[in-house]
C-alpha cells in the first residue's frame, strides 16, 4: 500500500505546504490552512516515473470548418441569452451565487422545462433530501414534469447511476462543495476533494455528451469557493447576483468558451419562482421620483442590452473633519475622480460636503460611461435643482474635465426613445448618432453641464473663491 503523507491545504486559494500556519502566505487568508492525507501519487513533484506508456494522438493544422456546436435550450429566454444560446452538449457550467439567491429555484425551473419537451434530465441534490426537492418542485408548480431526481453525495455511485441508464441531455449537481470521492481522503468541501470531484464529473461530461451544471458556494468575499482551479476546468462560469432586498436577480457569465462574457439575465424572484423579465429598463425605473434633486437617468450597457438605471446622489454639509463618501453600487474610486475633476477644473465645492451615492434597485455599474450621469447627480444635489425628468446621461469624465465618447452610443439611445425620453446629454462626437424622435445636447466638457443645467444664473456656493470663472475658462478648448 502506498505511504501517505500529510501536506497542509489553504481552503481559500489552494496553495499546498509542508506545515501548518496561521496565515497563508500565497492569499494572506487567515486560519484557512487544514491538513490533508493523500496518497504519494497524487502529490505534484514526486518524481516518480509513471509505468504507463502513452499512445500518439492525432496532430491537426490550423485550417479547416468548424461547425456551430449544438444547443440544448432551456426555453427561459434569460438563462439562454447568458448562456450564448443555450447549454453545448459535453460542457461543464459552474453556477455560483450567494446562499437563497435562487440558484436551485433557476436550475429546477429550467430541468423541468427540459424534461417536459422531451429531454431526460436528471438532478442530484447533495444538500437537500429528495422530500425537499420535491416540495421546492410544488411550490413552483413543476412537480409534474418527468426530471430524474435523488439525493447523493458519492462521485462513484453518482457516475455509476448516470452510466446506467440512458445517456441524460442534462445533469445537475447540487452542490459540488458537498460531493466526496473515495480517491481523495479529506473532508468534503475541501480543496482536494472539490477538485478531484470536478473532475471526475468533467471527464464524465466529455466522454458522454452530457451536459453538466456544477452548483458551487461563494466565500464572504463573494468569490466562488474551492480551488481556483475548478473555474479554469470548466467551460463557463456564471454568478446569480442580487439583493436580498430587492426582488430582481443577475445571471452573470464572466466565463464561457462558447459564448459572449458580457450578457446578463434579469429575473424577478415572486411567490412561484423566477419569472423573466423582458424590459428591465422598466423594472428599475419604476418608482423614480423626478422632482426631487440629485437623480439622473443613465442609458448604460450589459452586454449588447441597453439599460436605463437611476443614479441617486445626496450632498450635505459635513460635520466631520473628514467628510464621509458612500457609495452603492458603483467604484468608490471613480467617484473620487470625479468629485476631485468638479473641485479642480470646475470650481464646484465639494470637499466639505457628505457625499452619498446609489444606484436605484441595488444594479452594480461598472463602465466609465456613468461618469457623466454621476456629475449631473452631484451638481443637482448641491444646486438643489431638479434635472428634467425627460433627459438621460451617459459619457466618460477625463481628468481634464473634457467627456469622452463611449461605445454602443446609438443602442443607448435607442433605448431612451423606446422609454419615452424627449433628450439626451451626450458627448459631442455622438450626437450625430441619436434618433429622430430624441434630441440630443451636445456638451464637451462639465462646464458646459454646468451651463446648461442653471440656464439662469448658478446658486450661491455651487462654485468656490473668485477664480471660478477662470477654472470654468480653463477647462473649456
Amino acid at each position: 500500500m502506498a505511504k501517505r503523507q500529510p501536506r497542509y491545504v489553504c481552503q481559500e486559494c489552494g496553495s499546498v505546504t509542508n506545515r501548518w500556519a496561521g496565515k497563508c502566505e500565497a492569499c494572506g487568508a487567515w486560519n484557512s490552512i487544514s491538513e490533508e492525507t493523500v496518497p504519494d501519487p497524487i502529490l505534484a513533484g514526486t518524481g516518480k516515473t509513471s509505468s504507463v506508456r502513452g499512445r500518439p494522438v492525432r496532430l491537426e493544422s490550423l485550417a479547416g470548418t468548424n461547425d456551430e456546436p449544438p444547443r440544448l435550450e432551456t426555453g427561459i429566454g434569460e438563462l439562454d441569452r447568458v448562456t450564448g444560446g443555450g447549454f453545448v452538449p459535453g460542457s461543464v457550467l459552474l453556477v455560483g451565487g450567494d446562499p437563497g439567491i435562487g440558484k436551485s429555484t433557476l436550475l429546477l425551473q429550467a430541468a423541468a422545462r427540459l424534461s417536459s419537451d422531451g429531454g431526460h434530465v436528471v438532478y442530484i441534490s447533495g444538500e437537500e433530501a429528495v422530500a425537499q426537492v420535491r416540495l421546492r418542485a410544488e411550490r413552483l408548480g413543476v412537480s409534474g414534469a418527468p426530471v430524474a431526481l435523488a439525493s447523493e453525495t458519492s462521485v462513484e455511485d453518482i457516475l455509476a447511476t448516470l452510466s446506467s441508464g440512458p445517456r441524460p441531455s442534462l445533469v445537475i449537481i447540487d452542490s459540488i462543495q458537498t460531493l466526496y470521492t473515495s480517491i481523495a481522503e479529506s473532508a468534503p468541501g475541501t480543496v482536494s476533494q472539490v477538485r478531484a470531484s470536478a473532475q471526475a464529473l468533467i471527464r464524465y461530461a466529455k466522454t458522454s455528451g452530457a451536459t453538466v451544471v456544477l452548483v458551487g458556494h461563494v466565500t464572504k468575499d463573494g468569490q466562488l469557493a474551492g480551488p481556483r482551479v475548478v473555474e479554469h476546468m470548466v467551460d463557463a462560469v456564471v454568478t446569480f447576483e442580487g439583493d436580498g432586498s430587492h426582488s430582481f436577480r443577475l445571471l452573470r457569465a464572466t466565463k464561457n468558451r462558447f459564448g459572449p462574457t458580457d450578457e446578463i439575465g434579469v429575473f424577478e424572484m415572486t411567490g412561484s419562482g423566477l419569472r423573466e423579465v423582458d424590459n428591465p429598463s422598466q423594472l428599475f425605473l419604476g418608482e423614480r421620483d423626478t422632482a426631487s434633486p440629485g437623480a439622473a437617468v443613465f442609458a448604460g450597457m450589459e452586454g449588447t442590452r441597453p439599460l436605463l438605471v437611476e443614479i441617486q446622489a445626496l450632498v450635505a454639509p459635513s460635520s466631520l473633519g473628514t467628510p464621509r463618501r458612500a457609495v452603492v453600487g458603483w467604484d468608490s474610486n471613480r467617484l473620487a475622480m470625479v468629485i476631485a475633476v468638479l473641485e479642480a477644473r470646475c470650481g464646484v465645492r465639494l470637499g466639505g460636503n457628505d457625499v452619498y451615492l446609489a444606484v436605484a434597485g441595488g444594479l452594480r455599474i461598472t463602465e466609465p460611461a456613468a461618469d457623466l450621469a454621476v456629475a449631473a447627480a452631484l451638481i443637482s444635489s448641491l444646486g438643489g435643482l431638479a434635472l428634467p425628468s425627460d433627459c438621460v446621461y451617459f459619457g466618460e469624465v477625463s481628468l481634464s474635465g473634457r467627456v469622452r465618447s463611449v461605445a454602443h452610443a446609438a443602442g443607448r439611445l435607442k433605448e431612451a426613445e423606446k422609454l419615452g425620453f424627449g433628450q439626451a446629454v451626450v458627448p459631442e462626437s455622438v450626437a450625430t448618432d441619436s434618433p429622430k424622435g430624441l434630441r440630443t445636447v451636445a456638451i464637451g466638457g462639465l462646464n458646459d453641464l454646468i451651463g446648461r443645467l442653471f440656464e439662469d444664473g448658478e446658486p450661491d456656493g455651487l462654485r468656490g473663491g473668485s477664480d471660478a470663472s477662470d477654472a470654468r475658462s480653463a477647462a473649456r478648448p
